[in-house]
């Protein structure tokens, strides 16, 4: 459909810059580990403004909003579970006068995030509870002048798909990515081929899907190639992390430089992706030099995974997942893993 504002400006632009770390950025403003990054939203507006209007001054297309963890079973950690709609809207309406303010088209994504519950049948989470949770979520960031929805960090199909229902019911188009950390797949096990299998039959399809977070940005390029190998025509996001995590006086940090992540988004481009972005450890100044490649180098080839390795550093396991064999190595997966 043409009448969302993301396809329209993909149309008109091409590619489009979407923005860094949301985490990193308010740990660095002063969150404490453990605290509700929500809160923020009614406690410090000042800060999220200024996370949002930051992504904005780097010159992104899209920020997402404060509200990762905005759904009732994350928010009963803060005994918050009855607030999930309220402090949506709240996050919403922030980055509502952040882009309306802007001296060009910027969208308002409605970050939604994992429930944090495992899924029936294997867990406790029924679907319809699932659904009535995003859906929550969803009407409460539409209601605060949201442009779209924006699910992220998704490990499981049956929550993705729960989602799609959930964006459905709230009327508002939406864009979907999962998180490859695991070898190549979702913590759950789905493939880059099963994600664009999984997103070509949904009823209510995403205008645009792809991958965030997981482990380096190389990785993340080669299941960005594995989604472009499935033929499917749906716009592909790109959302990698500011190279890989690494442990440095008791804080994470990411070892990828300005420089590390602007070619990444022209490898990213090249690759097939055509919304591009960073999470974890990504700020202001990688965005800056992302805006800067992706307006300067002209579009090349798709990268091997030779010249991927070369560029950003080595895969963080031998296959992605796809050819069926096994993973030897597990990647390491922290006990809240928060998308950005």
């Amino acid at each position: 459909t043409m009448s969302d504002i993301l396809t329209r400006m993909l149309i008109e632009k091409g590619t489009l810059l979407a923005d860094g770390a949301t985490g990193t950025n308010l740990f660095n403003m002063g969150l404490m580990s453990g605290d509700a990054p929500e809160m923020w939203n009614e406690e410090h507006p000042e800060k999220i403004k200024l996370l949002y209007k930051s992504a904005v001054d780097a010159g992104s297309d899209i920020f997402l909003t404060n509200t990762f963890g905005a759904n009732a079973s994350r928010l009963k950690l803060h005994n918050a579970e009855d607030r999930a709609f309220e402090l949506s809207q709240i996050a919403a309406e922030i980055g509502r006068e952040v882009a309306d303010t802007a001296d060009r088209t910027v969208i308002v994504a409605g970050s939604v995030g994992p429930t944090g519950d495992i899924m029936e049948p294997i867990g406790t989470l029924s679907h319809s509870l699932a659904v009535e949770m995003f859906h929550e979520t969803a009407a409460g960031l539409k209601a605060g002048g949201a442009d779209i929805g924006w699910l992220e960090t998704i490990s499981a199909a049956e929550e993705f798909t729960a989602a799609a229902e959930g964006f459905l019911l709230a009327d508002m188009p939406w864009v979907g990515t999962m998180s490859f950390d695991t070898a190549g797949r979702t913590m759950m096990g789905v493939t880059s081929a099963d994600m664009g299998k999984l997103v070509s039959k949904l009823v209510n399809q995403p205008v645009a899907f792809g991958a965030n977070c997981g482990t380096g940005a190389s990785d993340l390029l080669r299941t960005v190639q594995g989604f472009v190998s499935t033929g499917i025509t749906i716009p592909i996001v790109a959302k990698g992390n500011a190279g890989i995590p690494k442990y440095h006086d008791g804080h994470i940090h990411y070892d990828g430089t300005p420089e590390l992540m602007a070619d990444y988004a022209v490898l990213a481009r090249n690759s097939g992706a055509t919304i591009i972005g960073g999470c974890c450890g990504t700020m202001p100044e990688h965005l800056e030099l992302m805006r800067q490649a992706l307006d300067t180098r002209p579009r090349g080839a798709a990268p091997s995974l030779q010249e991927i390795v070369l560029a950003l550093g080595p895969f963080t396991s031998e296959s992605d997942g796809t050819d069926d064999k096994t993973p030897i190595a597990r990647c390491k997966r922290s006990s809240r893993s928060r998308s950005k």
